[in-house]
């Protein structure tokens, strides 16, 4: 075949550049993803850039054309016929919108054990602070809560009449319910390597103090300040601390195999993303209960009536229900540590 080489160059060149350009995007962004249309251009200048070679193969003069196109088109066939998937960008809403509220559905069992545990706890304190009110200073360690009730109630609703008592300070205030509350749900997460048993222990005495302050305030007839302050905070930050729970109890779950017959380390290794997905959940949601209680929680009567605090409490209580169980739409993936056996086994099985 006679072509002329010069004319020949010209006129394909605009093609090579198109498609090196095309490798170049590509590889600069590897979370990139192209429509239909790009990936037919793709290919149709991979076979142009093809045939070019085949057709200035023959001319040993241009060594330095036909080993661009060499290099072009092997690296064209190798992103073409690549095996390894395209990474998924992260993003941030679609994590804690679908991601989170799947992986927290999937694990049921062992967030349903989380909140049977902490409202053992609870029942406990309850009881016992009824049966003994001396108990006061064990169950509930916290010196703003050994005053009687009535006398705390009356100093939070004369501060609220009064000058902005955390005027200034809100922001500060709220990161330090922030840092604090999520060092505490890493910790209940963490104890999962024991087995589950600090994780268990933790949790209950979370229950008994709960407990035993709201005995202590229905017991003195504050149980529409205790709702009010505790209710649009708590309706959050306590889920939060039992997810934490979850997350811990998965992860004990793991360590303690059941009727698994995978090794250990395949066990953790399969937990690990679904731990991370719910610690960093809890995460996001101390964030909000930390605001709120810095911002709203902290506001008594007269400034701010309590059915009204109440009524913002329930309200998210209703939203984080609902998007606990319907957000994200249908579970995929994973499986879940805490039911009988292993899917993975079953599979191979079958």
């Amino acid at each position: 075949m006679i072509i002329d080489l010069k004319k020949f160059i010209t006129a394909e060149r605009p093609y090579w550049e198109e498609l090196a350009a095309q490798i170049k995007r590509s590889q600069d962004d590897p979370y990139r993803r192209m429509s239909y249309e790009q990936i037919r251009r793709l290919h149709y200048l991979y076979q142009r850039a093809s045939a070019d070679l085949a057709k200035i193969s023959t001319f040993s003069a241009e060594r330095s054309i036909r080993d661009y196109l060499e290099n072009l088109v092997g690296r064209a066939y190798a992103m073409i016929h690549a095996t390894r998937q395209t990474p998924v960008r992260f993003s941030p809403v679609k994590w804690f919108c679908n991601i989170f509220p799947q992986t927290l559905r999937r694990h049921w069992a062992a967030l349903a054990l989380s909140v049977s545990i902490f409202l053992a706890g609870a029942i406990f304190g309850g009881a016992a602070l009824i049966a003994d009110p001396e108990a006061k200073a064990i169950l509930m360690p916290f010196d703003h809560l050994q005053a009687e009730p009535s006398e705390r109630v009356a100093g939070e609703e004369n501060a609220s009449r009064g000058k902005d008592h955390l005027r200034g300070v809100k922001s500060s205030f709220s990161a330090r319910l922030m840092t604090h509350n999520t060092r505490i749900s890493i910790f209940v997460l963490a104890l999962g390597m024991t087995w589950g048993i600090g994780t268990v222990a933790v949790l209950f005495s979370n229950g008994v103090m709960l407990g035993a302050v709201a005995a202590d305030y229905i017991r003195s007839g504050q149980t529409a300040f205790l709702f009010g302050w505790l209710l649009p905070h708590g309706a959050i930050e306590i889920p939060a601390v039992l997810v934490a729970g979850q997350a811990g109890l998965i992860l004990a779950g793991a360590l303690i195999g059941r009727k698994s017959s995978e090794p250990l380390s395949e066990r953790i290794r399969n937990a690990g993303p679904d731990v991370v997905h719910l610690i960093g959940g809890v995460a996001v949601m101390l964030i909000w209960a930390g605001l709120v209680e810095a911002f709203f929680s902290q506001y008594h009567e007269p400034v701010l009536p309590y059915s009204i605090k109440i009524a913002f409490g329930v309200i998210e209580c209703i939203l984080l229900a609902g998007f606990w169980m319907y957000a994200g739409g249908k579970i995929s993936g994973g499986s879940d540590l805490w039911q009988k056996g292993s899917k993975r086994k079953e599979a191979l099985d079958e």
